[in-house]
């Protein structure tokens, strides 16, 4: 059964955006909902115990408008990659409006941070320079004077940002590699790189267990709550050298 079978009369060449949620995400003229690949942008609610509330993240206003002023109420084309849907039922795709790739212009505008997920890796060198452009220019999330101390990532979780600090030491397990930034892995701060993205570092002859311990780097993405605050880190281009 194809995966688009119950919505066999979508033409996913040309469909038009009949909402944006925010900065990556859209609901199209047949109410699905899509998430764009390879990107994460700052969320506009957040989860309380009763639901949800309205209360953006610094620049996730920003995102959703250029988003909206992108594609909102507009012809799109969306492009697949391997995996087609999340475990939230959402498409996930590549989106175009004309000659625009949106994930790209969502990233040049410093208003996204890159989010890569293994297989769903066709255009990450694309993405990867889109967001090397952003961080180059100081763009919104990477504007000069943004980037957290390692101690103070606790207080910023849930947010994209960039935090700094001295890799003090690499663990390796069956499943996952940790740079650990404190004395402490269970309270500290730590970066994590899961088994499925080994090979992109390898691509780039970086040796996990050597090549960062004891430098001073500087780690972007999602920083979440688990043994500490930690950033999961899904492509080399998310650690950065200090010099």
């Amino acid at each position: 059964v194809s995966l688009f079978s119950s919505r066999s009369c979508v033409d996913y060449q040309a469909v038009r955006v009949k909402y944006v949620i925010d900065g990556d995400t859209i609901i199209l003229s047949n109410n699905q909902k899509v998430r764009y690949i390879g990107i994460d942008t700052p969320e506009t609610m957040v989860k309380t115990a009763t639901g949800f509330e309205y209360s953006p993240q610094p620049f996730a206003e920003a995102a959703k408008k250029i988003n909206r002023n992108l594609v909102e109420g507009k012809v799109v084309r969306l492009e697949f990659d391997l995996v087609k849907k999340d475990k939230y039922n959402r498409l996930l795709a590549y989106c175009f409006v004309g000659d625009k790739f949106v994930n790209v212009e969502m990233l040049k505008n410093g208003l996204a941070m890159l989010y890569t997920n293994v297989p769903n890796i066709k255009y990450v060198d694309l993405l990867v320079r889109a967001q090397e452009e952003a961080r180059e220019s100081g763009l919104n999330l990477w504007k000069p004077g943004s980037v957290i101390p390692v101690f103070q990532a606790g207080d910023h979780l849930g947010e994209l940002a960039t935090v700094e600090g001295r890799v003090l030491k690499v663990k390796r397990t069956n499943s996952a590699v940790y740079l650990n930034f404190g004395k402490d892995y269970r309270i500290d701060f730590s970066a994590v790189i899961f088994q499925d993205n080994f090979r992109l570092f390898n691509e780039q002859k970086i040796s996990l267990e050597n090549y960062y311990k004891g430098k001073t780097v500087r780690v972007s993405g999602l920083i979440k709550e688990y043994q500490g605050p930690e950033i999961i880190v899904r492509h080399p281009s998310q650690i950065e050298l200090v010099e």
